[in-house]
């Protein structure tokens, strides 16, 4: 077994099954190896901005990562703006990414590249498999990487002869972290600024998983017990939307539109989500969204269960329990055309 025929093993076994790819001459190998393993759906790009934008789609959806390939360090750069969007909407890729040979590296052809250097900007785990027998063992730390709460961009990069040479071991998938529970300090402390505000100033802000159907239904049930405001990240990955969930507008794009949504706030509750802050700085107009003496809590961060933290706010509330189809007002039916 090549290395290339490791990497797709695993890949299989770890739950990864889907490859948006735009490969050239380095990933060759890898690309036969898709070939003979059934099981892997491989899906051509024809830009790489069309790959890892895809990829960055697919988690979002699936909630599961897929692969890509990419060509070399140049084909990386080409795919940056879509790896640079999965970061910040927290989507698992596990990016892969061709390379020279090991030997060939130091006569700098024309594809060699800082791949690592590039790579690092928007992923949170980098790693270049030098060798067929580590491929497999890279690729399940990749895999869990990804997998890894609220989801990592993981860049595995494979030299070509890593590809070609015997000696590949297929690796067993890593268990994948739990995602984490919110301190129950953060969710005493929240209940008792809306029980002593009654609601009045505070703004519960949700983005990442705070954002599906599970998480909205505990939301409403804190808004409707409290009175407290809720609000969405302007910017998000996902968020569920249609009849009978919650009308959640977000934070406005235009600084001065955002000023005005925020400017009763006086506590301002996180829930995987991060301090509004301006797209761009403008003279004269502030970077930070919300009063500036409205004070900031954290009720679950990025990578911590946002619904667990919810439904134990609303519990230590009190808050009478809420169905889906009371989160948010009836659409009345379409007239007939």
């Amino acid at each position: 077994m090549n290395g290339a025929e490791s990497l797709v093993n695993t890949l299989l076994k770890g739950g990864v099954d889907v490859c948006f790819s735009n490969p050239g001459t380095s990933e060759m190998h890898f690309v036969a190896a898709l070939d003979r393993i059934p099981g892997m759906r491989c899906i051509l790009g024809l830009q790489e901005n069309v790959v890892t934008g895809a990829a960055d789609g697919y988690w979002r959806m699936a909630d599961k990562p897929a692969s890509t390939l990419l060509h070399c360090g140049p084909g990386l750069a080409n795919g940056l703006a879509g790896l640079h969007d999965a970061r910040r909407a927290r989507s698992g890729i596990v990016n892969i990414v061709g390379d020279q040979a090991v030997y060939h590296r130091p006569f700098d052809a024309p594809l060699t590249a800082d791949t690592e250097g590039w790579a690092r900007g928007v992923s949170a785990w980098v790693r270049t498999s030098s060798r067929a027998e580590d491929v497999g063992a890279d690729a399940a730390g990749a895999i869990q990487a990804a997998r890894t709460a609220p989801g990592q961009v993981a860049t595995l990069i494979l030299p070509s002869d890593s590809s070609w040479n015997e000696g590949g071991v297929v690796a067993a998938p890593l268990p994948v972290p739990a995602v984490p529970l919110a301190d129950p300090h953060q969710v005493k402390g929240v209940a008792r600024i809306l029980r002593e505000s009654r609601g009045k100033g505070v703004m519960l802000l949700l983005g990442g998983m705070a954002l599906r159907e599970g998480a909205q239904i505990q939301a409403n049930r804190i808004a409707a017990a409290t009175g407290c405001r809720l609000l969405a990240e302007g910017s998000n990955a996902r968020t569920a939307r249609g009849q009978g969930r919650l009308p959640l507008d977000r934070v406005p794009y235009v600084v001065d539109q955002a000023l005005a949504a925020l400017a009763d706030v006086r506590h301002l509750v996180l829930v995987n989500a991060k301090e509004p802050i301006g797209f761009f700085g403008y003279p004269g107009k502030p970077s930070r969204l919300q009063p500036a003496d409205a004070e900031l809590h954290v009720l679950a961060r990025l990578e911590q269960d946002a619904e667990a933290a919810l439904r134990a706010l609303a519990d230590e509330l009190g808050a009478p329990p809420a169905t889906i189809a009371a989160a948010g007002p009836a659409r009345k039916p379409r007239a007939a055309r």
